[in-house]
């Protein structure tokens, strides 16, 4: 039994010290007395007497420890050639004056504010600035289109959205105001003011309700972090839901604060002063919990890159910012690591940098399949740790703990389960499945720090969507098995949201895009696996009785629809136009089916199939 052993096992029998002690790494203006709050379940909540900021945790105790010339965030940006170094102290100023904007503009404790932001300071200041009021902040990934924003704000009712007048793609800049302008037009309610960053690339013409940011910021008056209880809401984050509709996830911030201020040193291995460089979005939960939150709350310096793998210019752009930066941690999805191994296989690139600083590469947002673990592995020289967790889990809950003790490898499977995740396999009727056995993954209640309480004004469905199913158990979606030695395989989604490049959509959401087509009578749209992006949709209509089309041009009025209401990072390119989808005799869609035949996995075909011949002309479809 090795340290990581003496430490989960701490965490399942005693989780209230576990989590106390833990409580100690945060600033509190009430500590807590005890740990968690489990009157009224299934809504269990954390530290319940306690009050913070999150902000002074992440920002203003590392400036009064001293800390205050110390780089917080670095922005490393390929797309516009430049570089800008921000320290505590430098980030304190700029946070404190724009929770001084928000806070003019009417914005309060548990207020709401939408930032819609490419990969830029201002970002992780608008969010921080938030937290420092004890406001809500929702961040929305810059690549969705209006209507997708529209259906945030509605949910959201934010009184006031941040954005900028535009982010910058590797061959073109995408203007954002027009976006938003639509999106406003789309959505019931109305913000009272948007607070626009105008970018030398692209400048955007403001209207009665547009505030612009460097104005502002210049007359504001610095405000003060606002404690509040340790279970008001930090953040929404919006996931993809089966229906369509997105799951606002809540995460209140004393939990969450807590359980990133453990992981940080623990799983990550990254302490005070020590540079990390999280590959991701800040519209995602891993840039939440890994670009802004994390670091900052252990006084790191996170490095924020506006740029892409490959492309900007090249393949080697990640070993230049861990060489000029000196990283000691990097975290991406594998979907970087499949893209830089397509351009650059045999590591050119990398020979050209000094990346000595390195100590760990961590991948997660999806499967991380043996050969880009293997890759990853021979080309760099430090261990590659997979880790597997979701939107609605805020931090890893399978993971080998750097930290802790590095566990043997086994690729496939990112480990096993971090302290407070009681990980458990369940077959349909809800028994435990013996190890090496497939079933659905689920997780044991109460769920640990800094997990999602429940959804943003909707708690009927959190528990529907989440509690239903196995009694006592969050189901997490994804099927998998436990083998002998307590390594989790996660093997894919049990329900029909697909995973593109660590991007969770919604199979539902693009069917309702196609279906929408006047010449569509029905459709089903699959995920297939993808040696790049994980996995890409793949979709197929019906035409209406009567209706004839050419196909390659109805597919190219279907793709641009779905660009148009989800957005490029759908990365739908194909539409086949068929006679008929295959079917239960009750009439659902054999996606499962039609998906393992596509991914050239001998998938049994159902009972309750009502024809076979319409499965069968289907499969060299599937197969191409």
């Amino acid at each position: 039994m090795g340290v990581y052993d003496d430490v989960h096992r701490a965490s399942q029998d005693d989780p209230e010290a576990f989590w106390l002690a833990a409580a100690a790494a945060i600033d509190w203006t009430a500590p807590p007395t005890r740990a968690l709050d489990a009157a009224n379940p299934p809504f269990h909540r954390w530290f319940p007497d306690a009050e913070l900021n999150v902000c002074h945790n992440a920002v203003d105790r590392h400036v009064a420890a001293g800390r205050g010339e110390q780089p917080a965030i670095v922005h490393d940006s390929p797309v516009t050639g430049s570089v800008r170094r921000i320290t505590y102290a430098e980030l304190q100023d700029e946070v404190a004056r724009f929770a001084g904007v928000l806070a003019g503009l009417g914005v309060g404790r548990g207020d709401r504010v939408v930032v819609y932001l490419p990969m830029i300071p201002e970002a992780a200041v608008a969010m921080l600035a938030c937290a420092r009021l004890g406001a809500v902040h929702s961040v929305v990934f810059g690549g969705f289109a209006p209507k997708e924003l529209a259906a945030r704000i509605d949910d959201a009712t934010p009184a006031v959205v941040v954005t900028a007048s535009c982010g910058i793609e590797v061959a073109r800049v995408i203007e954002y105001k027009p976006l938003l302008d639509a999106a406003l037009d789309l959505a019931t309610h109305r913000p009272a003011h948007c607070v626009v960053l105008q970018r030398p690339q692209a400048t955007a013409t403001l209207g009665e309700r547009d505030v612009d940011w460097a104005a502002a910021v210049a007359t504001a008056v610095p405000h003060d972090c606002v404690p509040v209880r340790a279970t008001d809401p930090l953040y929404i984050l919006y996931t993809s839901g089966t229906t369509g509709k997105p799951k606002g996830v809540v995460r209140d911030g004393g939990g969450y604060a807590v359980a990133l201020a453990w992981t940080m040193p623990n799983v990550f291995a990254v302490g005070p002063g020590e540079t990390m460089f999280t590959a991701s979005d800040v519209g995602w939960v891993v840039g939440h919990s890994y670009i802004v939150y994390g670091p900052l709350l252990v006084g790191a310096t996170s490095v924020l890159y506006e740029g892409k793998p490959v492309g900007t210019p090249d393949a080697g752009q990640f070993w230049r910012v861990v060489q000029d930066h000196r990283v000691r941690s990097l975290f991406t999805a594998p979907t970087a690591f499949r893209a830089i191994r397509k351009e650059d296989p045999d590591g050119t690139l990398l020979a050209r940098y000094d990346i000595s600083s390195l100590r760990q590469l961590f991948l997660a947002g999806e499967r991380l399949d043996p050969e880009t673990h293997r890759w990853a592995g021979e080309r760099l020289g430090v261990p590659v740790i997979d880790n597997w967790w979701q939107t609605e889990t805020g931090w890893p809950i399978v993971a080998n703990p750097a930290g802790i003790e590095l566990l043997p490898v086994k690729p496939g499977s990112p480990t096993r389960p971090m302290p407070g995740w009681d990980v458990r396999v369940l077959d349909p009727a809800g028994r435990p499945v013996p190890p090496g056995v497939d079933g659905a993954i689920v997780l044991g209640l109460p769920l640990p720090p800094g997990a999602l309480p429940t959804l943003w004004n909707d708690d009927e469905r959190y528990v529907a969507s989440y509690l239903s199913a196995f009694p006592g158990c969050y189901l997490t979606g994804d099927g998998g098995h436990v083998d002998e030695d307590g390594y989790v395989f996660v093997m894919g989604r049990t329900d029909d949201v697909i995973n593109v490049a660590g991007h969770r959509l919604s199979t539902g959401g693009l069917e309702e895009v196609l279906a929408a087509h006047p010449d569509v009578a029905e459709c089903a749209v699959i995920g297939v696996a993808d040696g790049l992006k994980g996995q890409v949709p793949r979709g197929f209509v019906v035409l209406k009785a009567g209706v004839e089309r050419d196909e390659h041009e109805l597919a190219a009025e279907l793709v641009q629809l779905v660009r148009e209401q989800i957005g490029a990072v759908a990365s739908l390119r194909e539409v086949a136009v068929v006679p008929a989808l295959p079917k239960t005799r009750s009439g659902k869609i054999l996606r499962r089916t039609m998906r393992g035949i596509a991914d050239g996995v001998d998938e049994p075909v159902p009972g309750t199939i009502e024809n076979v011949a319409v499965l069968d002309a289907l499969r060299p479809i599937l197969r191409r």
